[in-house]
């Protein structure tokens, strides 16, 4: 298994704050994708950081040996349509309660 520190970086530092209408509605579909991920078990948790400087996603992945981390967040509906981009940080083992 490889794990994974995966950071949604937003278009801008007040992205939550000035979204235009196809942006919250890719955002629902971001929501919706790591949920989906989280169901399957690839994601082990996910969620908004309010942090002061600008807000920004992070999610805890666990892949297979096999696969590439980019594959799966290339199909986040948010990227996938332009709206920022992932900051992919290996980690060298995860630890988490099932």
């Amino acid at each position: 298994m490889k794990f994974y520190l995966c950071k949604y970086i937003p278009p801008r530092p007040d992205f939550l704050e000035t979204m235009s209408a196809d942006e919250r509605n890719w955002m629902a579909g971001h929501g919706a994708f790591l949920d989906n991920l989280l169901e399957q078990g690839v994601i082990v948790a996910h969620g908004p950081v309010m942090d002061p400087a600008g807000g920004y996603g992070v999610s805890l992945y666990r892949i297979a040996d096999d696969q590439q981390i980019e594959t799966f967040t290339s199909r986040d509906p948010i990227v996938a349509n332009g709206a920022g981009h992932y900051e992919h940080h290996p980690m060298l083992h995860l630890k988490a309660r099932d």
